[in-house]
């Protein structure tokens, strides 16, 4: 399997997780789209949203995520990366992109603090808001959907079976 991936869902999905155990199981290289996109602005993701606001942070996430060289790569995606449909049609383009689905639950339980998490949201907008408004995105973009709901290994199984059809 010679494909990248690319993981989307909400913040608390699991992606950075997975894609980090999924890129050594596979000998793929491993990107967290989160972290390339602190290395260029110079500090963390809700600093940057505190000060420069969400549409800011977009178009940044957008030029990034334009910018991945996929080579046998994982690519994790931050959670806002499907509120710009330029970077997904090329990051479909690109590689199979998998909807790690997680209920708002147990996405609730993972997220414990919003005003750290470096959400992309509008001003008082909670956490369910987000989410619905995310899932019929991830829904749109994805090629494939993995629920992600509980055991890590369990997840990681079902990707490995899904990678071998690619």
């Amino acid at each position: 399997m010679n494909k990248s991936i690319t993981l989307i869902g909400m913040a608390g999905a699991g992606k950075s997780t997975i894609g980090k155990q999924l890129a050594k199981l596979l000998d793929f290289n491993f990107l967290d789209g989160d972290l390339i996109i602190e290395e260029r602005i110079n500090q963390s993701i809700q600093n940057f949203l505190d000060q420069q606001g969400g549409k800011e942070f977009t178009k940044i996430e957008e030029e990034v995520l334009l910018s991945i060289n996929f080579n046998k790569t994982i690519l994790a995606t931050g959670g806002s990366a499907v509120l710009s449909d330029t970077a997904m049609r090329f990051l479909r383009n690109e590689s199979e992109v998998i909807f790690l689905d997680v209920t708002y639950e147990n996405i609730s339980k993972r997220i414990l603090n919003l005003s750290e998490r470096g959400l992309v949201r509008e001003p008082n907008q909670s956490l369910q808001e987000t989410y619905d408004e995310r899932l019929g995105l991830y829904k749109k973009y994805a090629d494939h959907v993995v629920i992600n709901d509980g055991d890590i290994d369990l997840c990681l199984q079902k990707l490995v079976v899904l990678t071998n059809s690619f």
